[in-house]
């Protein structure tokens, strides 16, 4: 049973893209999960799949992590679909509905594209969070780091702000944090510092796929809720390991990410080697 995919990856945040429009693939969560495995599969940190169009999207796109499990929105994926998308029809505009909601993305005039993630969201029963908190400074603390700030964007994400990204063993506190009891869906956690009120240095551990060298919602968190603790405007480059995209918090609550993705190479695999 031949499959072909696509691996694309948006500042080294890297997809596997299956397109299940014309007929159903079988690409159960198990079978996602081997395939984004990185020693015996594919490899990638959000595994993708390109469903028919629903009414008022030009596409429905499933995002699972490494382990199987669907996530509610992946900025980065989005805009490498977006990307896949245009080629394909040569519209630059495009919707794609996703488990979180629609999002409207659109390939600029330099190659980069644009998604809008939606409204950020800061009450604690949307985030969600366990009980009521106040959503801006959490009392929650790992080590010597505390305070962080909290927001959804279509997934649960907590900022902690620190003097240096660099020097904080993403690794060892990520995963603690992520499953806090806390976040009953567990969470994304960013490390973000502010070298200027319109620049953000930020290394985020995501859930279900650990250290990824960018996280596009994350970026979008960071920024939203640097500018809720008065750090940042409401536009900002936000560099990541893998590079920089450039984040707007518009005033009706919407988020803006803009920035490049690549197409790495095609592929074609037997899914029967692959458990169901």
């Amino acid at each position: 049973m031949q499959a072909r995919f696509v691996k694309m990856h948006g500042l080294g945040n890297d997809f596997v893209v299956f397109d299940e429009r014309a007929a159903p693939l079988g690409l159960t969560a198990a079978r996602a999960a081997a395939i984004a495995d990185r020693r015996s599969g594919v490899g990638c940190d959000q595994f993708i799949t390109i469903e028919p169009p629903p009414p008022g999207a030009d596409a429905f796109m499933r995002i699972r992590n490494p382990d199987g499990a669907e996530a509610g929105a992946c900025g980065n994926a989005t805009r490498c679909v977006a990307d896949l998308l245009f080629r394909e029809t040569g519209r630059p505009r495009q919707v794609i509905r996703t488990a979180a909601g629609d999002l409207a993305a659109e390939v600029r005039a330099d190659g980069t594209v644009q998604v809008d993630m939606g409204p950020a969201r800061l009450d604690w029963q949307d985030i969600p969070l366990a009980r009521p908190a106040d959503t801006l400074h959490l009392d929650l603390a790992e080590g010597s780091l505390a305070d962080p700030a909290a927001c959804s964007i279509g997934n649960p994400h907590v900022t902690f702000f620190v003097a240096d990204p660099e020097s904080v063993p993403v690794a060892a506190i990520g995963p603690r944090i992520e499953c806090d009891p806390l976040f009953p869906q567990r969470a994304n956690v960013g490390f973000a510092s502010v070298p200027g009120p319109d620049r953000l240095r930020l290394r985020v551990w995501e859930r279900g796929a650990g250290l990824t060298r960018a996280c596009g919602s994350g970026a979008c968190a960071a920024l939203v809720n640097a500018h809720r603790r008065g750090l940042t405007g409401r536009k900002a480059e936000v560099v990541l390991d893998g590079g920089a995209l450039r984040i707007e918090w518009r005033p009706d609550g919407h988020v803006l990410m803009t920035g490049p993705t690549a197409t790495a190479f095609h592929g074609c695999i037997d899914l029967a080697a692959y458990p169901a």
